[in-house]
C-alpha cells in the first residue's frame, strides 16, 4: 500500500460491551482500546473525559437490553465531564435524538458511543459550562440519576407546592438522590429501605428512614417512586389529598395493583417521567453550585479498575453513585 493514503486511526482505551450475557453480565465488559469515535455532523466535537458515573443502564447494555448484536461494540457510559476542543471544562448532556427518527430521543451509549473512554463524541450543544465550585467527580454524577430526581421533584412533583417528600428505595442513584435534593430545598424527606445500613446512612443525610411499608408520621405531598410493584401501594396510603406520585422506574415489577378508588376519592396524580431537559440540568448545576449541594458518592475508582466499579454496582451494596476517574 502507498503510505500517501494510509489513514491514522487514532486509538483510545475504553470500557465496552464486546457481547451480551443476561445472566452474568460483567463477563461481557471489555476494557481495551477502540477507535475514537467520529463526528456523525459537523456540530459535533470531541470531548476529553475527565470523570465519569456508572448507572444501572451500562449493565443493561451489557445484558442486551436496548442493544443489539449489530450494534456492537459499545461503548458504555451516559454521563461525564471533561473539557472541550477549546480548552472549557464542560458537562455532556447525554440526551441525543434517535438515528433515522426525528421524534426518537435515545442516550449515549443507545446509538453513539458513550462516556466510558478517554474521548467521547458529542453535539456541541449538548455541553453545558461546568459551575465553579463544582469538581468534576461531583458533576459527572448528575447528568442521568440526579437530573431525573431534580425533574421529578420540580417539573413533575411540582416540590415547591409541598412540604413532605417521600422517597422509595433509597440506596440507589435517582432515589439517593431525591433524598438529598429534597433535603437541600428544605423539605421534610421521609426514605425507605430495606437495608439497615442503607436506612442509617440515609438518616445521616438528614431524612426520617423508615422500613419499606411502615406507616409515616404524616401524609406526603410527593412520592418518588423507581421502585414500582413492591412498593406502589404504600405510596398511594402516604399520599396526601391531591398529591403527587412520580414514577421513573419499576425495579421490582411494573405492574402493581392500584387501588382507583383511592386516586380519585383523594384526588391523587400520578406522572410518569425520565431524564430530563438541557434547561432543567442547567438549573440543577446551578443549584448545586449556589446551594453547596454534592452528589451522594459511594466510591471513586481510577479507569484502570473500572471492572470493579461495575462490580461494585452489580453487587447491589451501593449507595449513591460509582465514579470513574478518567485522571488517575
Amino acid at each position: 500500500m502507498n503510505d500517501r493514503y494510509a489513514v491514522t486511526v487514532r486509538i483510545m482505551r475504553a470500557a465496552y460491551a464486546s457481547r451480551f450475557d443476561a445472566d452474568n453480565p460483567l463477563t461481557a465488559l471489555t476494557v481495551g482500546d477502540r477507535p475514537e469515535p467520529a463526528h456523525p455532523a459537523d456540530d459535533w466535537v470531541t470531548v476529553q473525559v475527565r470523570a465519569s458515573s456508572l448507572n444501572h443502564h451500562d449493565l443493561w447494555s451489557l445484558q442486551g437490553v436496548g442493544l443489539a448484536d449489530g450494534q456492537l461494540p459499545m461503548i458504555l457510559g451516559c454521563d461525564a465531564a471533561g473539557t472541550d476542543p477549546d480548552g472549557n471544562e464542560v458537562v455532556i448532556y447525554p440526551v441525543l435524538p434517535t438515528p433515522g427518527d426525528p421524534r426518537g430521543v435515545s442516550i449515549l451509549s443507545e446509538h453513539y458511543q458513550g462516556t466510558l473512554a478517554e474521548r467521547v463524541a458529542v453535539p456541541r450543544m449538548n455541553l453545558l459550562p461546568l459551575p465553579a465550585g463544582l469538581s468534576a467527580t461531583d458533576a459527572a454524577c448528575l447528568p442521568t440519576a440526579w437530573l431525573t430526581a431534580w425533574r421529578m421533584l420540580t417539573t413533575r412533583g411540582r416540590i415547591a407546592d409541598g412540604e413532605a417528600v417521600l422517597v422509595q428505595g433509597a440506596g440507589g442513584g435517582v432515589a439517593t438522590a431525591a433524598v438529598a435534593l429534597g433535603l437541600a430545598l428544605g423539605k421534610r424527606v421521609y426514605a425507605t429501605s430495606r437495608d439497615a445500613a442503607k436506612r442509617e446512612r440515609v438518616a445521616a443525610l438528614g431524612a426520617t428512614a423508615v422500613e419499606p411499608g411502615a406507616r409515616l408520621p404524616e401524609r406526603v405531598d410527593v412520592v418518588i417512586e423507581t421502585v414500582g410493584a413492591a412498593t406502589f401501594d404504600h405510596s398511594l396510603k402516604s399520599a396526601a389529598p391531591m398529591a403527587r406520585i412520580v414514577v421513573a422506574g419499576a425495579t421490582s415489577g411494573h405492574l402493581p395493583p392500584v387501588n382507583l378508588r383511592r386516586v380519585f376519592a383523594m384526588q391523587l396524580e400520578i406522572l410518569g417521567t425520565s431524564m430530563g431537559t438541557p434547561d432543567e440540568l442547567t438549573e440543577l448545576l446551578a443549584f448545586c453550585a449556589e446551594h453547596e449541594v454534592r452528589p451522594v458518592v459511594d466510591s471513586v475508582v481510577p479507569f484502570s479498575r473500572v471492572a470493579d466499579a461495575f462490580a461494585r454496582l452489580r453487587s447491589g451494596e451501593v449507595f449513591g453513585k460509582v465514579v470513574v476517574d478518567h485522571t488517575a
